[in-house]
């Protein structure tokens, strides 16, 4: 083997970071009774695949536990996707993962409706209450209801 080909094999890939999670910032939730709160991002800007700008219309029903979101860090979390070129599927999953590790929300649903590329738009959801994404089911509040966008 050459030594050449050894340095090569002892490489370790790198990890790639999508996110700064450290953006966002809490505010200790006010009362221990539940509530629901609704975000609107009415223009999530991204690189999309090919490097061309992306936009997505970002939608965050959250029912806290004992951290809140604190709106500026959340519009300052949003803002560094700017410049990353990311595909739709993996920028969903890496702000789920980032709300949900920073705020501990007893329920989080991420939507994100994509402006049209080519012709077709699209509409992706993760709810935590799914038992697939570790929930019990609990809420049923998105079954039946009209999913106009």
């Amino acid at each position: 083997m050459t030594v050449h080909k050894k340095m090569f094999d002892k490489k370790e890939k790198k990890k790639r970071t999508w996110s700064d999670p450290s953006i966002l910032t809490t505010i200790t939730n006010p009362t221990t009774l539940g509530y629901e709160v609704k975000i609107k991002n009415p223009e999530m800007t991204f690189l999309g695949v090919k490097n061309q700008p992306d936009y997505a219309n970002v939608f965050i029903t959250f029912y806290p536990k004992e951290k809140v979101i604190e709106l500026k860090s959340l519009k300052l979390y949003f803002h560094q996707f700017r410049n990353t070129i990311i595909s739709y599927e993996r920028l969903i999953n890496v702000v789920y993962d980032d709300l949900m590790s920073t705020y501990e929300p007893s329920r989080l649903r991420l939507t994100m409706i994509f402006n049209p590329r080519g012709g077709i738009a699209s509409k992706l959801t993760i709810d935590s209450d799914w038992e697939i994404r570790g929930g019990s089911e609990n809420f049923k509040d998105w079954v039946g209801q009209d999913d106009e966008w």
